[in-house]
């Protein structure tokens, strides 16, 4: 471990005392392959998987919200406050040592959120139990990154920790390409103009990872890291909120500077509910949530109890939501509303839905 935190220290302080630009940049790009190679090489020691396992959480209802953060940040008290689950809470730090599941109602839609246990510096590698609390992420919807106000500098850590976990918040993954060849070495292709990198430092990069014939197409106006991680294909893409907790305890001025300088989404009080309902309104509108209404034939829509799915969902998407034997027994749906042409088009399991749809399902 010692030789493998070395390596890395030693590829680090290269890439950070190395002036980026195109005379340097094929370098820097195969150091930071270099870098990612033992990186995943040390987080797999000793665990078996990348980032190790999370705790086992049934996933329910119609979305699944992690909250993260520092011990005593305030997470056991939001999740009480959201939900109807009663975690412990205490004015010390620890005092969640497993991941604890509630319940949020809103708008119709029945949100799960994860109470964690607090991570601190070093939980990528294992300290704190941070591994299984990152690991944890992988199965949520979204991540709820919960900052003490009166210790904002927090942010910084947490967001590390959770790169170095392989998860990128609020990232989308690139539209690239990488389809190995068996000759003829690597081919560059690009739809847009690249910024980041060059044909040279792209064909460096592949090559580290021994990656020595492929067509490579890219859609995407890309970084070195980005391109790396769409090379190792391990990375979890998710959305994310910062909120700042306690807020009632910093001067609205400094307040207001904290805010602004890490991005926060919302200043709340978990302890006295201040801004909380604006709070279920963020995370509903972040996890991308829609309603759509089912109908039976010949009878009429039930528009008083809605469907929540998430936006682009397809009929598909829709049928194992209700019934794992949906699909397999499916014959075709119909659909009124604005995702068809015209009221009652006939569709199959691949078109995708509209907020307010009217669904209609019909079966073998």
């Amino acid at each position: 471990m010692a030789e493998y935190n070395s390596k890395i220290k030693e590829l680090e302080d290269r890439i950070s005392n190395t002036k980026y630009n195109k005379k340097t940049q094929m370098a820097i790009g195969q150091y930071k392959a270099q870098l990612a190679k033992l990186k995943e090489k040390e987080s797999t020691r000793g665990s078996g998987t990348s980032g190790g396992q999370g705790w086992e959480v049934r996933k329910t209802g119609d979305g699944t919200v992690i909250l993260i953060g520092f011990p005593s940040a305030g997470k056991s008290t939001l999740l009480n406050t959201l939900t109807d689950a009663k975690s412990e809470t205490g004015a010390y730090a620890f005092t969640t040592l497993t991941c604890i599941p509630g319940v949020m109602t809103y708008k119709h839609a029945k949100i799960q959120i994860l109470d964690v246990p607090g991570i601190v510096k070093g939980a990528a590698t294992g300290r704190g139990r941070g591994k299984e609390v990152l690991a944890s992420m992988r199965s949520a919807d979204l991540c709820l990154i919960l900052l003490d106000a009166t210790r904002p500098q927090e942010y910084d850590v947490i967001v590390k920790e959770i790169y170095d976990t392989h998860i990128r918040i609020n990232q989308t993954r690139p539209d690239i390409k990488i389809k190995k060849t068996a000759k003829d070495g690597i081919r560059v292709g690009s739809t847009v103009k690249l910024t980041h990198l060059d044909e040279d430092t792209i064909k460096a990069v592949l090559k580290e990872f021994r990656i020595n014939n492929a067509d490579v197409v890219l859609r995407s106006d890309i970084t070195i890291d980005q391109f790396i991680d769409c090379i190792e294909a391990n990375k979890k893409y998710m959305p994310s909120l910062t909120v700042l907790n306690k807020a009632d305890l910093v001067p609205e001025q400094e307040l207001k500077r904290i805010m602004k300088k890490y991005h926060a989404d919302l200043a709340i009080s978990a302890q006295n509910n201040i801004n909380t309902d604006e709070l279920r309104e963020l995370i509903f509108s972040k996890l991308d949530l829609i309603r759509i209404y089912l109908k039976e034939p010949t009878k009429a829509a039930d528009l008083d109890e809605p469907l929540i799915v998430f936006r682009n969902f397809s009929v598909g998407d829709v049928c194992k939501k209700l019934h794992k034997d949906f699909v397999s027994k499916f014959k075709f749906a119909r659909v009124w509303g604005k995702s068809a042409k015209f009221e009652g088009q006939k569709v199959m399991l691949k078109h995708h839905l509209k907020e307010g749809d009217i669904l209609e399902i019909h079966l073998r």
